[in-house]
This record gives structure tokens, sequence and C-alpha cells, in this order.
């Protein structure tokens, strides 16, 4: 499980003195634990890997915004320091598709589905999320499916 492989990773790196992997992998649990208690009393809570990657993918999401808005205001020191953080939350995601693979995956579905038309993108999403969920960038695959309808 991914929780388990973060709570090994950060005793490692307290134990190896790295400052901050140390302080990106506490920020890491944080947003686990947040979505946790968002979760209390659910009636369908998520299965726990989805969960977790559901939280990493969206703190990479953010921290890349900010590193975009960094360089704009000529503060690279900080989009280094985002850069870092990605690169830890990074190595506990499972095995990103490649962008080949990712439209290998969309024309599979395309066909399955018999899909013609951009309108025909939301069962092509689903199934992706269904399918490879983790594994790949939704706002890319859904911006090479839209490609490939169009």
């Amino acid at each position: 499980m991914i929780r388990d492989s973060i709570k090994t990773a950060l005793t490692g790196a307290m134990k190896a003195g790295d400052r901050p992997r140390t302080g990106a992998i506490r920020l890491i649990q944080a947003a686990i634990k947040n979505r946790d208690i968002e979760l209390r009393g659910a009636a369908n809570p998520p299965e726990d890997d989805a969960l977790v990657i559901d939280v990493l993918q969206k703190m990479i999401k953010q921290r890349r915004e900010s590193i975009e808005m960094y360089r704009k205001g000529n503060r690279e020191e900080l989009a280094a320091a985002e850069a870092a953080e990605v690169a830890v939350i990074e190595g506990f995601l499972p095995r990103q598709m490649s962008d080949d693979e990712i439209a290998a995956a969309i024309d599979a579905l395309i066909v399955e589905t018999g899909a013609a038309a951009v309108r025909d993108i939301g069962r092509i999403m689903a199934l992706l999320k269904d399918r490879h969920a983790g594994a790949l960038d939704m706002g890319k695959a859904s911006a090479m499916a839209k490609a490939r309808l169009s």
C-alpha cells in the first residue's frame, strides 16, 4: 500500500537527516489525513490506494501551478523548492503512462465504444478513469481524447 511506503520513507528520511524530503513527506501525510477526515462517515469511501493517489495528484497539480507563478514573478528559489517537493511526491505514485501509451489506450476505447465525435468524450474519459486511474494525467488524457475525436 502506498500509505505504508510513505510512512517508511518518512522514517528513512528522518534517519538520514534529509530535512527537505522529511518536510515534503510530512506535507503528504497531512494532506492524506485531511482527506481521511473529510471522508469520515461517507457512504462509499474510495479504496485506500485510490484515495492516496488522488491526494498526491492534486498536490502535484497545486505545486506545478505554484512553480509557474513563481517563475513569472522571477522567484526561482521558490520554484526550485516546489519542484523538489513535486519530485518527492511523484516518487510515491505508480508508474505513469507515456504519451504513446495514453494515445493507444484512447484509440482502443474509441474503437471499443464506437465514439465518433467530441460529444462522446464523457464515455471515453469515464472508461479511462476506471481502467487507468492513477497511471495517467487526466487533463492530458482529456486533451488527447478531444484531439482524436475532433
